[in-house]
C-alpha cells in the first residue's frame, strides 16, 4: 500500500525538472557572492516580492532568526503572536542568540493579532522596559488553521508600526499559499512591510532553503549575521537551482493542494465524532478533533499508520493534516475511505 504522508508539506520531494536543473547548475563560492545560480535566485526572489534585495539561507528558522538579528539590538523587544512559529518552534533562537526579548500577544483563530493589542503592547520610552523594535507576523499561520492574512490587515499593522518607528517582519514560510488563497500576489501581501522570509521546501517542493527579502542595507546586515550563524554555504547553487524552478514553475500548482485539503476536510466532516470547521479550510492545512465512541484517540494514529496513512496529533485528540505536492486526488479519496471504514 502506498504511503500517504500528511504530516507536513516539508516532506515534498524535488521534481525531475529540479534534478535536471541541479545537474546543469553553474557554481561558484556563495560566501564570496560568486555563485551565479544563487545570485540569480536572489534577484528572482527580490523581484517577485518587489524588494530591493534577497538572501538565500539554509532554512526558514535561520531566515527568521537572521531577520530579527538584523533588525534588532540586544535588549530590544519583538512583538509576536503566542502561536507564532518563531516563538514556539524555533528553539528560542531570538533570545539565546540575539538577546532579544519576545512579547507574546494572543493570536486570534484567523492568525491575526488585534490591532488594539499591538498598540497597547508598544513600549513607551522608559528605562524599566525593553524598547519595542519589531513586530513579527506569520502568513499563512500554521497553528491558526493555516489561515491567510489579508493585505489590508498586514498594511494596518504596518501603519501602526510606522507611527512608532517600529519595523515589521513577516514569516512567510507559506506565503504563496496565502497569495493563492486570496487571489493576489506575494508582492501585494508584503509591499508595506520591512522584510519577509519564505520557504522553498514546503509547497514549492525544493529540497532545502529559504529566502529573506528586504532593503539592501538590511540584506547587507543579514548576510553578515548568516555568516555568524554558520549559514554561509560555498557551492550552494546546487540547492539554488531547484529553488529557481520552485519560484518559476511551482507556485500556481499550490491551488491543487488547497482543493485537495477542501475535498479531504469535506469528506471526513460528516463522520460521527470528528469536529472540523470547514470555514477555516482556506489553504492546505486541516485541523480536527476526535471524540468517538468506537475508538480511543490514543489508538487512532496507530490504526491509521497500519493503513500507511500518517499525520500528527498536536494535542489531546487534536490532529493536523497537510496536503502538498506528494498528495494526489486518489490519495485523498483513499484517506476519506479509510477514515469512514475505521470510524463509521
Amino acid at each position: 500500500m502506498k504511503r500517504i504522508d500528511l504530516r507536513s508539506d516539508t516532506i515534498t520531494l524535488p521534481t525531475k525538472e529540479m534534478f535536471d536543473a541541479i545537474d546543469r547548475a553553474d557554481l561558484g563560492d556563495d560566501v564570496f557572492q560568486e555563485d551565479p545560480t544563487v545570485n540569480r535566485l536572489e534577484v528572482l526572489a527580490a523581484k517577485t516580492f518587489n524588494k530591493e534585495a534577497a538572501l538565500f539561507v539554509p532554512s526558514g528558522t535561520m531566515a527568521n532568526l537572521v531577520a530579527v538579528l538584523s533588525h534588532c539590538q540586544r535588549g530590544d523587544e519583538v512583538i509576536l503572536g503566542d502561536q507564532a512559529h518563531t516563538f514556539l518552534y524555533e528553539a528560542g533562537g531570538i533570545s539565546s542568540f540575539g538577546g532579544v526579548h519576545s512579547r507574546q500577544l494572543v493570536n486570534q483563530p484567523d492568525g491575526t493579532i488585534l490591532l488594539d493589542d499591538i498598540k497597547h503592547a508598544i513600549r513607551k520610552e522608559d528605562v524599566h522596559f525593553p524598547p519595542t523594535k519589531l513586530i513579527c507576523l506569520e502568513n499563512t499561520h500554521n497553528r491558526c488553521f493555516g489561515m491567510p492574512l489579508s493585505s489590508d490587515y498586514v498594511n494596518s499593522v504596518a501603519e501602526v508600526a510606522k507611527n512608532d518607528s517600529i519595523l515589521v517582519h513577516v514569516d512567510g514560510a507559506r506565503i504563496f499559499n496565502a497569495a493563492v488563497s486570496l487571489d493576489t500576489s506575494v508582492a501585494e501581501l508584503t509591499h508595506e512591510i520591512d522584510s519577509v522570509s519564505f520557504c522553498l521546501s514546503k509547497g514549492l517542493s525544493a529540497p532545502a532553503g529559504s529566502l529573506l527579502c528586504g532593503p539592501e542595507d538590511f540584506i547587507y546586515r543579514a548576510r553578515r549575521n548568516r555568516k555568524a550563524l554558520g549559514g554561509g554555504m560555498r557551492q550552494a547553487g546546487i540547492l539554488a537551482a531547484a529553488g529557481i524552478i520552485a519560484l518559476e514553475n511551482m507556485t500556481e500548482r499550490i491551488a491543487d493542494d488547497h482543493q485537495n485539503a477542501r475535498a479531504l476536510a469535506e469528506g471526513i466532516s460528516d463522520i460521527k465524532g470528528i469536529s472540523i470547521d470547514l470555514d477555516k479550510i482556506q489553504t492546505n492545512i486541516i485541523y480536527f478533533s476526535l471524540d468517538h465512541p468506537k475508538i480511543e484517540s490514543s489508538l487512532f494514529l496507530d490504526k491509521m499508520c497500519e493503513k500507511n496513512i500518517h499525520f500528527f496529533e498536536l494535542g489531546p485528540s487534536w490532529y493536523r493534516l497537510v496536503t502538498h505536492n506528494g498528495i494526489s486526488k486518489d490519495d485523498v479519496s483513499n484517506v476519506v475511505e479509510e477514515f469512514h471504514q475505521l470510524l463509521s
